[in-house]
């Protein structure tokens, strides 16, 4: 992410690059005074701390259920094998949503209203329908993945924890409809700190060695099935829901644009909260998948999500069983309600369709309260929706590195030739272990 002080373009070319679209008003969920909040801070120096929070919202598609799911089964088949996936996903991840924060910030509007504009109507409802697969796949991880901690916790039936998961993001997204972005930035960022401690607990108690950390980060493969599995933890590591939202999180919580002094410290905070909120989530996945190659490795059933709870609690102790269950619901609870606001902007944006994301919160969730009431074995649920998602990942990635790359629309500000090179080689890095997934899988691997 080289530092971009170059002075940008006028604002007028950035209008006439694509056909003319209807103006992006503030959503439901922002209010004036966040708007003004961050136009105020925007502009002064030394206040970069100021624009944090975006970013962190974001980053909770990168710490859901699906990451765990992914993540434990990584490491309780294959041990460290597949750590440096991580490594790499998060690496990429940083310049992925700092790129989407970017778009936001100089153009005011988001990835799925710059596709709308650009799109006609027939390529539009086509592009939604595989974002609608994207958008059922997310809420499947994070339901799914909530209502097996309240299992876990409580002992609830997982159709009884799907529906209070539901229930409980509702009320999340009303603070956000509500009271505006920072206080529902503040309550997410809360949830973030109670994933982070609940699942690097148990690496406090029973730390790793750090010499067979480190052989983790050869890349490597040990057969068709690690592939599959690589996949499977890249579209949960690189979230498409997340490359949509972030530029939305930009637009709401700053408005886009404005002078160069002020479009130029909105992009130095939006690199400094990509790359502390990221750290976060990557430290994260890696302590799931460290903690799975520790304490799960030939343990039967450890390769599902209440396996690897059980296994846990039994070698450090129910003090970091309950840590573990808690740091999983919060991760279902907070990654819900985000996606939830990201499939409001891919609607709003794809359709040109104003949704409240109280009532798109409902849509989304019946496809997962269905997994659970046919009875699907949770964790493989949870894995294969992240297949999906790997799936969707150059829908989403393409048009980012286009549009971000697009002198017309970004001026100055678009990106310069040594970064875009790096972003569509991580693209073409992307789409290549996608291509490898769909011919394992009609292969029967």
């Amino acid at each position: 992410m080289a530092d971009e002080t170059r002075t940008p373009a006028p604002a007028a070319p950035v209008e006439r690059a694509a056909r003319p679209v209807e103006p992006a008003p503030a959503t439901a969920a922002v209010g004036p005074a966040d708007v003004a909040d961050g136009a105020a801070a925007a502009p002064r120096r030394g206040h970069v701390l100021r624009l944090l929070g975006p970013a962190f919202v974001a980053a909770i598609a990168y710490v859901d259920p699906g990451n765990i799911a992914a993540n434990i089964t990584a490491g309780a088949r294959h041990g460290y094998l597949l750590l440096w996936v991580l490594v790499a996903a998060n690496l990429m991840a940083m310049l992925v949503q700092y790129l989407s924060a970017k778009l936001g910030a100089v153009t005011g509007r988001t990835l799925p209203q710059l596709l709308g504009a650009s799109l006609g109507r027939r390529a539009r409802l086509l592009y939604f329908a595989q974002a609608a697969a994207m958008a059922i796949a997310t809420d499947v991880a994070e339901v799914v993945g909530g209502a097996i901690a309240l299992h876990i916790l409580f002992d609830l039936p997982l159709l009884l924890g799907g529906v209070i998961v539901g229930l409980v993001s509702l009320s999340l997204l009303a603070v956000q409809s509500r009271r505006g972005q920072r206080p529902f930035e503040a309550v997410v960022i809360g949830l973030l700190a109670v994933i982070t401690v609940g699942f690097l607990a148990g690496l406090v108690v029973d730390p790793p060695e750090p010499a067979a950390v480190a052989s983790g980060l050869v890349p490597r493969f040990d057969g068709a099935g690690t592939v599959l599995l690589a996949a499977s933890m890249l579209g949960a590591t690189v979230m498409p829901h997340a490359i949509y939202l972030h530029s939305g999180l930009m637009r709401d919580r700053h408005g886009g644009g404005g002078s160069p002094q002020r479009v130029g410290l909105l992009l130095r905070g939006a690199r400094l909260d990509v790359v502390l909120s990221l750290c976060v989530a990557g430290l994260v996945n890696i302590a799931m998948l460290v903690l799975a190659a520790e304490a799960l490795p030939g343990i039967p059933g450890t390769d599902t999500i209440e396996g690897a709870h059980a296994a846990i609690a039994a070698a450090q102790g129910p003090v970091i069983g309950v840590l573990f269950g808690i740091g999983l619901l919060a991760s279902g609870l907070a990654s819900s309600s985000v996606g939830a606001y990201a499939g409001a902007e891919i609607i709003r944006g794809l359709l040109k369709v104003r949704v409240p994301l109280m009532l798109g919160r409902a849509l989304t969730l019946i496809p997962a309260l269905l997994v659970l009431a046919a009875g699907a074995e949770p964790t493989g649920a949870l894995v294969m929706s992240q297949v999906v998602l790997s799936l969707c990942l150059p829908f989403a990635l393409i048009p980012l590195v286009v549009l971000t790359s697009r002198r017309s629309l970004l001026g100055e500000r678009a990106n310069p030739l040594p970064l875009a090179i790096i972003a569509w080689v991580v693209v073409a890095l992307i789409v290549a272990l996608n291509v490898a997934l769909v011919v394992l899988g009609a292969g029967g691997a």
